[in-house]
C-alpha cells in the first residue's frame, strides 16, 4: 500500500474511532493488519480500540505486537497496562504503567493509569500523588481535577473532593464526569436533594449514563415526598435505558432435582455492614445441594473476604475487570443461579449483565431496598412485612420471593462488646441516638425529634457519621439545625470511629434508638438491638420504610413500631419516662435476638436454599418465562 493511501486509510479508521463508530473502526484495522503487518500505527490503534470495545486479552495481544515494532513507545506501555488492568491484572498493569512513567516523567496518562492501578489494590494514597503528578503536567484539565475528585472521596476528604470537582466544572462547564464526580461527593456528604439536581444536569447531558441513573435511584430514597409510584415509574425507566433483554441459549441442564451451581455477585464480600448478613447464610448453604461461586468486586480483600473465599469452590475479583471480561468469565463458569447483593449501590454497577442473561435464573437480594428495573432479573429475595402482598406485587419489575418470617440474617462483629444492661446505672437523663447515614435524616426527621426532645426534659440527641470531624461539615449541620428550631446545645455530633468496636460500643452512650423515615436502618438497627438498646421505628408504604417493621418484629418487639408520628414521639416518650421498662428492654434484648430468627443462622441458610431451590423448580417447569408474577413463599416456609 502506498504512503498516501495508508494514511487515507488510517485516517478513515481513526475518524470512526473518534466519532465511537468502533465496528466501522475495527473492520478497517482488520484489513489494514493485512495490508501493513509491520506497522506500528495500525496494531497500537487495532489495540486501543479493542480496549474501548472492552475486548482487553486482544488489545493486549495487538498492543504488545505494536510496542514489538516499536519498543520505545510510552503510549503503547500505557495501553498495555489499562488493557491488563480491564483484564483484571493488577499487577502486570502496575509495571507496564511504571515502566512508561519511568521512561518518560511526563507522559500523564500513565500516571493517571497508575494512580487508578494503585486504588484497585487499595493504595489510595499513592493513588492521590500519582493525580497530583497528573495535575502538575496538566494543571488546566478538567478530567485530571475531577479523577482527582474521585479519588480524594476514598480518603475521606469529601470538602476538598468536591473542591476538585468544582475546578474541573470551571475548567469545563461540559465536563460530564466532573458533574456525576459534584453529584457523588454531594450524596456522600449528606447534600441529598443537591445531589439528585446535580445527577439530573448529568442525565440532561447524557440520558444513557448508567451509572449516574443508578446513583440517582439511590438518593431518590431518602427525599421527602418521593412517591412509590415515582420510584416505580424511575426503576422502569432504569430498564428501559439498558434495552430488552437479549435471547440467549444457555447450557444448563434444566433438570429439578440435581446439584445447583449458585454465583453471588458483590462489591461487599468484606469488612462491610452486608457481609453481616450474608456469611451466616453462605455459611449454612447445603453443599450437598449447592455448589457456591462467589465474584467479589472491590479492591479491598480483607479477613472477611478469606472466610467467604474459603466457602466458595470458585472465587474471582472483578476489580476494575471490563464488562466484557466479567461476562465472558460468568458465562465460562456456568452459573444455574446468579444473585446481585448490590443493586444500584455499586460502585461499577454491573446490573447492565444481568440484561444479558448470564444464567438461567437471576435474583437480587439484601442490598438494595428496592426493584432493580432490570430486565432479566427474575426474582428478589423479601418478606412479607418488608414487601405485603398483594401491594408490593405491583411495584417490583421481579417476582417478589418471600422466603422467610424476616428477610435478614444477622451475624455480630467478633468483637462485639458487652450489651449495654452490663454497662451499670441508667444515666440521670435520657439520650436519643441515631448512627444512621447522615443522607437519611431529612428536616421532617429532625423537626420530629426536636419535638421529640421538647417532650422529654433534660433529654438529648446524639447524632454519628462520616464528616462529623470536619470543622466545615459540622457547622453546617450545626446551622441546619438551627434552622429547623433545634436547641444545639442539646445535640451531641460524633464523627464515625476507627472500628467496629469502638462503634459499638458507642450504643453505651445512648438510651434509645431513633430510625430514620423513609429511608430506615438496617444494620444500625441490628446493631443497637444487639448492644441492649430499644430501636423506636416508622413504618411507610414501602419495603425501604418497612425494614425497621420486619426487624423489630423478628426481635419480639413490634410494639415499637409507630404508624405516625405522633406515636413516634409516643412510643419514644414512654420508654424514656417509664424506667422500669427501660431497664427491662435493654436487660433482655440481647436475649430476644438470639431467640429470633436473625440469629437462627441454620434456619435461615436452610429457607434461602429452600427459596432458591423453589425459583430454579420454577425455571425447570418453564413458568419462568411467563410474566405473571408469583408468591412461592408457601412453597418455601
Amino acid at each position: 500500500m502506498s504512503p498516501e493511501r495508508l494514511q487515507q486509510a488510517l485516517g478513515e479508521a481513526i475518524a470512526h474511532q473518534k466519532a465511537g463508530r468502533l465496528a466501522e473502526a475495527e473492520v478497517s484495522y482488520l484489513r489494514l493488519r493485512s495490508l501493513e503487518p509491520r506497522n506500528y500505527y495500525v496494531f497500537y490503534l487495532s489495540g486501543l480500540v479493542a480496549y474501548q470495545q472492552g475486548r482487553a486479552t486482544e488489545a493486549i495481544g495487538y498492543l504488545g505486537r505494536a510496542l514489538q515494532l516499536d519498543p520505545k513507545s510510552g503510549p503503547c506501555r500505557v495501553g498495555l497496562g489499562l488493557a491488563f488492568m480491564a483484564r483484571g491484572d493488577p499487577l502486570k498493569a502496575e509495571q507496564w504503567l511504571r515502566s512508561s512513567v519511568e521512561r518518560d516523567p511526563s507522559i500523564a496518562d500513565g500516571w493517571e493509569g497508575l494512580a487508578t492501578c494503585m486504588k484497585i489494590q487499595d493504595r489510595v494514597d499513592e493513588a492521590v500523588e500519582c493525580h497530583k503528578r497528573v495535575i502538575t503536567l496538566r494543571p488546566k484539565d478538567a478530567l485530571s481535577w475531577c479523577n482527582l475528585g474521585y479519588t480524594l472521596r476514598f480518603q475521606g476528604r469529601l470538602t476538598d473532593a468536591l473542591e476538585c470537582q468544582e475546578r474541573a466544572i470551571a475548567a469545563d462547564p461540559g465536563c460530564v464526569s466532573a458533574r456525576f464526580g459534584k453529584a457523588q461527593a454531594l450524596q456522600q456528604l449528606s447534600r441529598v436533594g443537591e445531589a439528585v439536581a446535580e445527577y439530573d444536569g448529568v442525565l440532561a447531558e447524557a440520558p444513557k449514563n448508567l451509572d449516574a441513573l443508578s446513583y440517582r435511584l439511590v438518593a431518590l430514597h431518602y427525599l421527602d415526598g418521593v412517591t412509590r409510584e415515582r420510584l416505580f415509574a424511575e426503576h422502569v425507566a432504569y430498564g428501559r435505558a439498558l434495552g430488552p433483554i437479549e435471547p440467549r441459549t444457555l447450557p444448563n441442564d434444566p433438570d429439578p432435582s440435581r446439584k445447583l451451581r449458585v454465583a453471588i455477585l458483590s462489591q461487599d464480600l468484606r469488612s462491610h455492614s452486608c457481609a453481616f448478613f450474608i456469611e451466616p447464610i453462605i455459611r449454612n448453604l447445603d453443599r450437598s445441594r449447592f455448589e457456591l461461586l462467589l465474584y467479589f468486586d472491590h479492591f479491598r480483600e480483607d479477613a472477611v473476604s478469606r472466610r467467604l473465599r474459603a466457602q466458595a469452590t470458585v472465587w474471582r475479583n472483578f476489580v476494575g475487570t471490563s464488562g466484557v471480561e466479567v461476562e465472558r468469565a460468568i458465562r465460562g463458569d456456568v452459573p444455574d443461579i446468579l444473585i446481585d447483593l448490590a443493586g444500584h449501590t455499586s460502585m461499577t454497577s454491573r446490573l447492565p449483565l444481568f440484561a444479558r442473561r448470564l444464567a438461567p435464573v437471576q435474583v437480587n437480594y439484601l442490598g438494595y431496598p428496592d426493584t432493580t428495573g432490570v430486565p432479566g432479573m427474575d426474582y428478589r429475595l423479601t418478606d412479607a412485612i418488608a414487601d405485603p402482598s398483594p401491594e408490593a406485587d405491583s411495584f417490583a419489575t421481579e417476582r417478589l420471593v418471600r422466603f422467610a418470617p424476616t428477610a435478614w440474617t444477622y451475624q455480630p462483629p467478633e468483637e462485639s462488646p458487652e450489651s449495654v444492661a452490663a454497662a451499670g446505672e441508667r444515666r440521670a437523663s435520657i439520650t436519643f441516638g441515631c448512627f444512621n447515614y447522615l443522607g437519611k435524616i431529612t428536616d421532617s426527621m429532625l423537626v420530629l425529634w426536636g419535638r421529640l426532645l421538647g417532650s422529654t426534659p433534660d433529654s438529648r440527641l446524639m447524632l454519628k457519621g462520616s464528616g462529623f470531624g470536619d470543622p466545615a461539615i459540622r457547622e453546617r449541620y450545626l446551622g441546619r439545625l438551627r434552622r429547623l428550631a433545634i436547641d444545639t446545645s442539646r445535640v451531641t455530633l460524633i464523627e464515625r470511629t476507627a472500628s467496629i468496636r469502638e462503634h459499638l460500643a458507642l450504643y453505651g452512650s445512648i438510651d434509645i434508638a431513633l430510625d430514620t423515615f423513609p429511608y430506615h436502618g438496617t444494620t444500625t438497627t441490628c446493631e443497637a438491638l444487639w448492644m441492649g438498646v430499644p430501636v423506636v421505628s416508622m413504618v411507610g408504604d414501602r419495603h425501604v420504610s418497612r425494614v425497621g417493621a420486619s426487624l423489630l418484629t423478628a426481635a419480639g418487639h413490634p410494639e415499637w413500631i409507630a404508624s405516625s408520628g405522633d406515636e413516634y414521639i409516643r412510643i419514644a416518650s414512654c420508654l424514656a419516662s417509664n424506667a422500669s421498662l427501660l431497664a427491662a428492654a435493654k436487660r433482655n434484648l440481647r436475649k430476644d435476638i438470639l431467640q429470633g430468627p436473625l440469629m437462627d443462622h441454620a434456619g435461615q441458610g436452610r429457607r434461602f436454599g429452600d427459596a432458591l431451590r423453589a425459583c430454579w423448580l420454577d425455571y425447570c417447569s418453564g413458568s419462568a418465562r411467563k410474566s405473571a408474577k408469583v408468591d412461592i413463599f408457601a412453597l418455601v416456609s
